[in-house]
């Protein structure tokens, strides 16, 4: 078994498609059967059922994925450390991000970042909580700026980076946007954008866990994937909403934040890095570490 072949396996497995995985690896399709056909043949098993119209992963298939990615990730990581022994911290970084990273984080953390490693690649992407997490399992992005918890997909690791706090988003125009703090229930029977619990599960579940504290229970005039949705929501005046405080420089002219009086019983609000502990490597690790460096 050569890693050509696991190559040519993972391309076919991500892509389930000859003719696509052949134009992701720059070759032709031919090549690239007869490889995988010479594969299957060593290992004893059919790793895919073909047919006219599609294809698709059987059962021996599905299991050795993981192990195919754990091998390619192994062998590229061997020749980056030889690299980096010799010239130094060098490669690409691909990093995801929620809008909410934007506001504080970001603006200290890249600049800081290319300036102390010059030669490594930063690639940067923003989705929601959801994307973001699949991305990095998927092993589409190598780290993940993002908000906790991050739901049903728990083989992530996170690593907290920043703490901030819920604050109530009203429009201009309400008749509380006047008052510098608030009881939430000042807002009883008042219309309530919230998340999905699909698109940003961590602060879905955190503005619930802040609602049942309060004993607030708002109809919902609007689920938003993000928060920069919500805030616009708000101002065409839907609702109220609840946002991380760090939002409070990123407003637009029509939209106040005011802070919460009595937040004892709320839940703590995070911004996390989130990796995939299986695929670690010396620039993920050395991001992490400055990551959690300015949290202090």
């Amino acid at each position: 078994m050569e890693l050509r072949q696991v190559r040519h396996f993972l391309a076919v497995a991500e892509t389930l498609n000859f003719r696509a995985a052949a134009q992701k690896l720059s070759m032709t399709q031919p090549p690239l059967s007869v490889s995988i056909r010479r594969l299957e043949e060593e290992i004893g098993t059919e790793l895919f059922v073909r047919s006219t119209h599609q294809v698709e992963l059987t059962a021996a298939g599905r299991a050795v994925v993981q192990e195919a990615r754990e091998l390619i990730f192994g062998a590229e990581e061997i020749k980056r450390k030889a690299t980096e022994a010799v010239s130094g911290l060098s490669g690409e970084l691909r990093l995801g991000f929620v809008g909410s990273a934007k506001n504080r984080v970001l603006p200290r953390l890249l600049p800081e970042f290319r300036k102390q490693f010059p030669r490594v690649v930063l690639r940067v992407f923003e989705g929601s909580n959801a994307e973001l997490a699949s991305a990095v399992l998927d092993r589409k992005m190598d780290l993940a700026l993002l908000r906790p918890p991050l739901g049903q997909r728990s083989e992530l690791r996170t690593e907290v980076i920043e703490d901030d706090e819920l604050a109530v988003a009203l429009p201009t125009s309400h008749r509380l946007a006047s008052m510098p703090e608030m009881r939430l229930s000042d807002l009883n029977e008042e219309p309530y954008i919230g998340y999905t619990s699909i698109g940003s599960p961590g602060l879905a579940a955190q503005c619930r866990l802040a609602l049942e504290a309060a004993e607030l229970n708002p109809p919902i005039a609007q689920q938003a994937i993000q928060v920069e949705t919500a805030l616009f929501l708000v101002e065409t005046g839907l609702g109220f909403a609840l946002v991380p405080s760090s939002f409070r420089d990123r407003l637009s002219p029509g939209v106040v934040l005011r802070r919460v009086k009595n937040q004892a019983h709320w839940p703590a609000l995070h911004l996390a890095v989130a990796y995939d502990p299986a695929f670690k490597t010396t620039i993920t690790d050395t991001f992490i570490k400055l990551c959690t460096s300015l949290r202090h």
